[in-house]
């Protein structure tokens, strides 16, 4: 049960991860932009404004989508820097300056419950022009004590259209935390030591089952008993009867 279960999980990892990449591929016509007028994306840093309480909605005609390069089954090692790219697709009328990436680590059967903040990445002079799309790089860590296991990650890109503010949801979803320096965790070990526990006790009871069912069908070996030996006892009870005397006479006519 247990090697099915990790099966099934591992075809849902691929699987969201070959859609995620899927969403990724924006329209091919549309105009790509790297950064505001060829120049760098000019990223400042951590110390940027915190928009996590702002509460702004997503401005209409507003595209985004997110890949984890290199990394389609989003194993993040904790303390260790990980890198995603968000695609961001402007349809509207107006240009859209993107002021910052910022990201929080969630229990995955509860949002309310706040892992960690993630830093917020800012950029500066990065503007994308109506009917075009542009893709920005995001860095983050998670804490090194943070216990392996899987968690939501909610990333979000803030920017400003017309000197007001909005915010969009690129990435919601789980990733895979893993401890530092490996993909294998005391948890890992431990489910596939009991794995092969499980299994040898199967073999082992597949193994009683078959040599008990062969002692059933064994049959027991037939004993013949020849007609010229008599109970000692039957001797002594027919002694002078008319049996014993027919037998003794067939005896002396046979010499």
């Amino acid at each position: 049960m247990t090697i099915r279960a990790l099966f099934i999980l591992a075809l849902l990892v691929f699987s969201s991860s070959f859609l995620q990449v899927a969403r990724c591929e924006f329209d091919p016509d549309a105009d790509v932009v790297e950064s505001a007028d060829g120049g760098d994306l000019g990223i400042v840093g951590e110390d940027v404004q915190d928009f996590r309480d702002g509460g702004f909605n997503p401005a209409p005609g507003v595209e985004t989508v997110c890949v984890f390069p290199k990394n389609p089954s989003k194993l993040v090692a904790a303390g260790e820097e990980s890198e995603l790219l968000v695609g961001f697709k402007n349809e509207g009328e107006s240009s859209i300056n993107v002021i910052a990436i910022q990201a929080t680590v969630h229990l995955p059967y509860d949002h309310h419950y706040l892992v960690q903040n993630l830093s917020a990445q800012a950029f500066n002079n990065a503007s994308v022009p109506p009917s075009a799309q542009a893709t920005f790089p995001y860095l983050f860590a998670v804490s090194k004590f943070l216990q392996a296991g899987a968690f939501d990650l909610v990333g979000t890109i803030v920017y400003e259209i017309d000197q007001n503010p909005y915010q969009s949801t690129f990435y919601n979803g789980t990733i895979e935390v893993t401890e530092s320096g490996g993909l294998l965790s005391v948890e890992s070990v431990f489910l596939f030591c009991l794995g092969v526990a499980l299994l040898g006790l199967l073999g082992f009871w597949i193994r009683s089952q078959i040599q008990h069912f062969s002692k059933k069908t064994k049959r027991a070996p037939k004993v013949e008993v020849g007609t010229g030996t008599t109970d000692a006892s039957l001797d002594e009870w027919l002694q002078g009867t008319a049996y014993t005397q027919s037998l003794s006479s067939k005896s002396k006519k046979k010499k």
